[in-house]
């Protein structure tokens, strides 16, 4: 063999080697200019930016086998609610609520395996995603309906798909104050389509400003409902992590004497152990059942030869929630240091973390979310923290949100300030009469964290 034959030769391999190399850096253009997006939570869309959205939306998804559907503006404006008084107008919008509660769902993932394309897989999760936008949008046109802003992030709502796949229990952390306004059903009916044994456990954070007889009564009402709950401070877990005691009212604190194992707040190693325990026993029935060790349905799960850690050794835990209900804040006092961003920004951990607690628990953290809700007004969303308050235009609605909680009197005995009678045209605000109701735990919950909060 000559030497230009190896010259040759040696050229061919390099020439194999660069095609090689182009190849795989095609193959992961999709995923670098993925990385190169800013992960950003958007729950609100001008009109400028709809348009836009719709228009690179048909261009993936039209042709001529899809046409563009046709837009129908309904000008008929006889059905007006102007004419009805508040009390009507309410009773009204409870019904449309009712009526339409199933339609109120988060976004599905649609069936995949291992077999399918990156191409391919990003298709059918952007055109399910705007399937699952135009219903709410129809909901939207609804005139009698009030629905809050939502996550609007495709890439947000992918990490809580990740999540909810890959756990054995999925943890929904909830601020003390609302518990309910920050509950998810339909997560949780999500949870048990991708895996009949999945469960769903309630968080309430920041318990720590609820004496006793208000988390008696959430502990009661829980119960009722058939709601897995635990009690907990992520607040007091890092201050005891950090050898320091929380200076808290003596009403606040624990008794011995009242609390039980539904109403006492859990610690650290406490709710680990509780955690675990939860998820070893779904594990448990996934394997008695013979179900797959993916945890997922047959629509969702991959090919078979796909698996995880198997259950019988390792356990995973998802987190979710709003923003700004400690949930970036738990996962730091379980994991014993800061791991997460803590912030009420939504989506400010940009993708789903793994956090590795020991060989027999691994704990999955999802990007904090909006989900879509009846009934609540931007201003009670902005009071409730969920909103950020610099995108607040009119600032009375948000401070009448919170009058109509508190009581004045408590409002003047925290600040010491003297506020003016009502007029006699003005609407005379109700006082909560008690916790007997739940209007009336829902206000002491929130009269009882003003009063400590204030401090």
């Amino acid at each position: 063999m000559g030497k230009n034959e190896k010259t040759a030769l040696g050229r061919a391999l390099v020439k194999h080697h660069n095609q090689m190399i182009q190849q795989t850096k095609e193959k992961g253009r999709f995923y670098r200019n993925q990385h190169k997006k800013v992960l950003e939570s958007v729950t609100d869309v001008n009109d400028i930016d709809a348009v836009i959205e719709q228009a690179e939306e048909a261009e993936r998804l039209f042709s001529f086998d899809h046409p563009v559907p046709n837009l129908l503006i309904n000008m008929d404006t006889s059905s007006s609610t102007s004419d009805m008084t508040p009390e009507e107008r309410r009773k009204q919008q409870k019904e449309e609520e009712a009526l339409h509660a199933g339609s109120l769902q988060v976004p599905r993932r649609p069936p995949w395996n291992a077999r399918m394309s990156v191409e391919e897989l990003d298709g059918n999760e952007r055109q399910a995603f705007l399937v699952w936008r135009r219903s709410l949008a129809r909901l939207e046109e609804n005139e009698k309906l009030v629905l809050t802003p939502f996550e609007k992030n495709l890439d947000i709502w992918r990490q809580l798909w990740r999540v909810v796949e890959r756990s054995d229990l999925l943890v929904m952390v909830v601020d003390a104050r609302d518990p309910l306004f920050y509950r998810c059903p339909d997560l949780e009916a999500y949870a048990r389509e991708t895996d009949e044994h999945k469960r769903t456990l309630l968080l309430v954070n920041k318990a720590d400003l609820l004496p006793f007889s208000v988390r008696e009564q959430w502990a009661k009402y829980f119960r009722h409902h058939e709601i897995l709950f635990v009690f907990w401070s992520a607040k007091a877990a890092s201050a005891a992590l950090e050898g320091k005691n929380l200076s808290v009212p003596l009403e606040m604190q624990n008794s011995a004497q009242e609390d039980d194992a539904d109403t006492k707040i859990y610690g650290r190693d406490e709710l680990l152990a509780r955690l675990q325990s939860e998820a070893e026993q779904i594990a448990m029935m996934r394997r008695e059942s013979g179900s797959s060790s993916t945890g997922l349905s047959h629509a969702h799960a991959p090919a078979k030869n796909v698996t995880r850690i198997p259950a019988s050794k390792n356990v995973v835990v998802g987190f979710v929630g709003y923003p700004n209900v400690g949930k970036s804040s738990t996962i730091n006092a379980l994991v014993g240091e800061k791991r997460t961003g803590v912030t009420s920004t939504p989506g400010k951990t940009k993708h789903f973390q793994t956090l590795i607690i020991s060989d027999e628990l691994t704990l999955c953290d999802c990007p904090g979310l909006v989900f879509p809700s009846f009934s609540r007004s931007r201003y009670e969303m902005i009071s409730s923290g969920v909103l950020p308050i610099d995108r607040m235009i009119e600032h009375r609605e948000a401070v009448q949100v919170v009058a109509n909680r508190v009581p004045r009197l408590v409002i003047e005995d925290v600040y010491n300030i003297t506020l003016p009678k009502p007029k006699s045209y003005e609407p005379a605000v109700p006082t909560p009469s008690g916790s007997r109701t739940f209007e009336g735990l829902l206000c002491f919950s929130w009269v009882c964290c003003f009063k400590w909060t204030a401090r």
